[in-house]
């Protein structure tokens, strides 16, 4: 890491990897530090396997669900128009 993050800074990265949005926690780690991409997704990635391993209950169990919803809408839309 270039510099490293003020506790509000960690706290907003860490925030972004326990809601499941690691590209977030990627545009926030670059933005605090001035990294590249590959650099800022390399620690990211290692961050997150390293707080998994502490605090695995932290994580949003969600994370990876978020477009489901609107697949299921748009499913139940479409068959209410065809059934109509």
């Amino acid at each position: 890491m270039s510099e490293p993050y003020t506790s509000d800074q960690e706290q907003q990265v860490y925030d972004a990897l326990f809601s499941g949005n690691k590209i977030i926690a990627i545009k926030l780690h670059r933005e605090f530090t001035g990294e590249g991409l590959k650099e800022s997704k390399d620690f990211i990635e290692a961050l997150e396997r390293d707080l998994r391993r502490e605090s695995p209950g932290r994580f949003s169990h969600l994370g990876n669900r978020r477009g489901c919803i609107g697949v299921l809408v748009l499913a139940i839309g479409i068959a209410v128009v065809m059934l109509a």
